[in-house]
C-alpha cells in the first residue's frame, strides 16, 4: 500500500496527502462535497517526481479524508485556537461538512483506520529515515505540500508562494532553514514566508529532532504556482516546469548539505 523509492542520499520525502484512493465502504458515507475530494495536494507527486536523483520518497495512496496521515494519532490539535481539520476530518477546508448525516467515523473506526492506514506510512517513514542516518550518520526529510492560495476559513488573505515549515526553528540545524529560505526568497516572481500560517505539520514537529541527528522541514506551496487552483485542478506545465527549476535548487542543496564538522 505504502509507495516507496529508495535512494541512497541523506534525503527523504514525504508524501502524505497526494493520494485520492478511497475505499468504496468509505466513499459511499461520503456527502457531494466530500467526494470532490477538493483538499488533495493535487500532483505533487509528479511536481517532485525526478527533480534530482538518489532521494527516496515515501507516498500514501489514500486521502486524507480517509485519515490525514500528518495528524497527531492522538488527535492533538496543531493550532490550538484556530481552524484546523482533524485526524479523520469531519469537514473540508472551507469548513463544510464531508460525510452523509449520521455517517461520521466514530472513536472505533478511527482507531481501525490509524491502524490500517496511519501507522504503516510512518512506520515506512522512520524506518526510511532510520536508514539513510545509519549510512550517513543524519537524515533529511522534506514534508511535501501543496494548498489553495485562499481559504477565508484556515487563513486570512491569500497565502505565499513558499510556506517554509520548522516549527520556529526547532525541527532542523539552523542552516537547513537558512539555505532554504533563501532559496525562496531569491526565486523572482514567488512570495515566501518562514513559520507563517503553516509551522509544520506533525510530521514535521514529530521527526524533526536535530540533536538526534534527524532533521524536518515542510514546504507547503501555494497551489496556483502548478496548478488550477479549482476543478478540474488541471496541471499547468509551464508554471510547473518554473516551479520546478526553484524546487530542484533546493532538493539539491539539501542533499549536498552536511552538518558542521
Amino acid at each position: 500500500m505504502i509507495e516507496i523509492r529508495k535512494g541512497n542520499s541523506p534525503l527523504v520525502l514525504g508524501l502524505p496527502h497526494t493520494g485520492t484512493d478511497v475505499p468504496p465502504e468509505v466513499w459511499e458515507r461520503l456527502n457531494e462535497t466530500g467526494r470532490a475530494l477538493a483538499d488533495t495536494d493535487w500532483h505533487i507527486h509528479d511536481l517532485y517526481d525526478g527533480l534530482t536523483d538518489d532521494v527516496t520518497t515515501v507516498r500514501t495512496p489514500i486521502h486524507r479524508y480517509v485519515i490525514d496521515v500528518n495528524r497527531d494519532p492522538a488527535g492533538v490539535s496543531l493550532y490550538p485556537g484556530q481552524n484546523t481539520t482533524t485526524l479523520v476530518p469531519l469537514t473540508d477546508f472551507d469548513g463544510l461538512p464531508i460525510w452523509l448525516d449520521g455517517q461520521e467515523p466514530d472513536e472505533a473506526e478511527i482507531t481501525r483506520r490509524r491502524e490500517t492506514y496511519h501507522a504503516p506510512y510512518h512506520a515506512a517513514l522512520a524506518a526510511e529515515l532510520e536508514r539513510v542516518k545509519a549510512v550517513h550518520g543524519f537524515a533529511i526529510l522534506y514534508d511535501c505540500h501543496s494548498i489553495r492560495g485562499d481559504i477565508p476559513f484556515l487563513f486570512e488573505g491569500r497565502l505565499p508562494d513558499f510556506s517554509i515549515g520548522t516549527n520556529m526553528g526547532a525541527t532542523c540545524d539552523p542552516a537547513i532553514e537558512a539555505m532554504t529560505v533563501a532559496r525562496c526568497e531569491a526565486a523572482e516572481g514567488y512570495t515566501a514566508v518562514l513559520n507563517g500560517r503553516f509551522k509544520g505539520g506533525w510530521t514535521t514537529r514529530h521527526y524533526g529532532r536535530p540533536a538526534e541527528g534527524l532533521h524536518a522541514i515542510q514546504m507547503e506551496l501555494a497551489q496556483a504556482t502548478y496548478c488550477q487552483e479549482s476543478p478540474p485542478w488541471s496541471y499547468l506545465p509551464e508554471r510547473a516546469d518554473k516551479l520546478r527549476a526553484h524546487l530542484t535548487q533546493i532538493l539539491t542543496d539539501l542533499k549536498n548539505w552536511r552538518p558542521a564538522a
